[in-house]
């Protein structure tokens, strides 16, 4: 599935009830990833209601489902410079939400190694916003502890999608797990 705006990861023992309930929500598709799922649903934060509602209903999903990430925005890339335009852009979109704030970027890479570093492109994106914000005359500054926002990128392959957590989103929604 090449469209996803959803990535979910599962327990070993849970894949095929994970699949199976994630079904109901829209289309599903395995990927070259062990225990990782794409899926393409209709709007990504209504998507994220019902399936906490569903969840919270019944709880040995939690058993099957590891991570549920819904994406704000999702983008093809085709190389490091591309990922990091698109990645910018999109959270060029948050200036306001993240103005005042203590947050942080976090990456979860599935493919393109050696190409593309986890660590490298969260620190370039923390960089790039904390300085944008300041040369507009706002502050933010980067926290992992009790952090205000969380920017969560996930990727498979050459496709990504980018979102931005509350601290009041990442503890109603588990199955976030951002980290």
């Amino acid at each position: 599935m090449q469209d996803w705006n959803v990535v979910a990861t599962t327990y070993a023992d849970g894949f095929r009830l994970a699949d199976a309930v994630l079904s109901e929500f829209g289309a599903v598709a395995r990927t070259n990833y062990y225990n990782v799922l794409v899926m393409r649903v209709a709007d990504a934060r209504a998507f994220l209601d019902a399936f906490a509602a569903r969840y919270a209903a019944e709880p040995e999903i939690g058993n099957a489902v590891s991570r549920v990430v819904p994406a704000d925005h999702a983008f093809d890339f085709a190389d490091a410079d591309e990922f990091e335009d698109k990645a910018r852009e999109a959270a060029y979109g948050w200036f306001a939400r993240l103005a005042g704030k203590a947050f942080h970027v976090r990456m979860h890479r599935r493919g393109f190694k050696g190409r593309l570093s986890s660590q490298k492109e969260e620190q370039f994106l923390d960089a790039i916003l904390i300085g944008t914000l300041d040369s507009m005359g706002e502050s933010a500054r980067v926290a992992f502890d009790r952090a205000d926002l969380v920017i969560d990128i996930e990727t498979v392959d050459t496709r990504a999608g980018i979102s931005l957590w509350t601290r009041a989103e990442v503890e109603r929604y588990a199955f976030l797990n951002p980290g």
